[in-house]
């Protein structure tokens, strides 16, 4: 071997033996109130990137989060945690984190307002190319990531997993300047097939460009382990549609974002 190509070989070892995927916390501020999000990326690579803003369940930023961005990172995005409740405020479960989610589902500016400055905070960050950024969310942060779309906010596309598809306000669809990905659980004892319609309708009257995907036999949380493996209760884990869900998820990624 050359000295060239063995000078050439060391520094691509070594940068695979330095890359590594880093979390590091962020404080920002919404409407006052200090919150803490986390930019999760590998500091392997510069930018500017595709981005992808993660918003979380009604527990607020948990360890399934950050793995479903670490998982992104590993497909080559920029990944920023918004922290819609604030920083310090993650309740455990029901019923805290019920009231918790509950002060934003029925605020909607309000919830709006806090993932449109959690959206901002991505934009700063230097991995991020601004041109091409997308959010998705979980539970909770599934309806964030819509009310986020609602909001006008410049973003590609928002992906939405098993979150509440209502329409409160049906004329704000035609704020939406992105693709929306809906992946639903088709037996969700939480979603009324009313408010699955409503959805639809205000999505399809504003000529927005969406899909709604139905995953059969999946309830509530299908892709957190958490949530149990009895369907009864409700909201269960349920691995084929987890699976299905994040390849959905992927290809749409793929294609506003290329």
């Amino acid at each position: 071997m050359t000295r060239a190509l063995l000078s050439a070989a060391l520094l691509s070892l070594s940068a695979l033996t330095h890359a590594a995927v880093v979390e590091k916390p962020i404080e920002y501020t919404s409407a006052g109130v200090v919150c803490e999000g986390v930019h999760v990326y590998d500091d392997a690579k510069t930018g500017p990137l595709p981005s992808v803003l993660v918003v979380h369940q009604w527990t607020g930023i948990s360890e399934n989060e950050k793995m479903r961005a670490r998982m992104l990172v590993e497909l080559g995005y920029n990944v920023f945690l918004a922290d819609v409740y604030g920083k310090g405020i993650r309740p455990p479960g029901p019923p805290a984190s019920a009231k918790e989610a509950g002060k934003y589902k029925s605020d909607r500016k309000l919830l709006r307002q806090r993932v449109t400055d959690a959206l901002a905070e991505l934009k700063k960050l230097p991995q991020t190319d601004a041109s091409k950024l997308a959010a998705t969310g979980y539970c909770f942060g599934g309806t964030a990531v819509i009310e986020l779309a609602r909001a006008g906010a410049e973003v590609k596309g928002v992906v939405s997993f098993h979150g509440g598809l209502d329409s409160p306000a049906p004329a704000d669809g035609r704020n939406i300047r992105c693709e929306i990905l809906a992946l639903h659980g088709a037996d969700d004892p939480f979603v009324p097939l009313p408010d699955l319609k409503a959805f639809e309708d205000e999505l399809t009257n504003a000529g927005v460009k969406h899909e709604l995907v139905k995953y059969p036999n999946a309830v509530h949380a299908f892709t957190q382990k958490g949530a149990g493996d009895d369907p009864k209760k409700g909201a269960a884990y349920q691995e084929k549609a987890d699976k299905e869900s994040w390849i959905s998820m992927k290809a749409f990624l793929e294609r506003v974002l290329k």
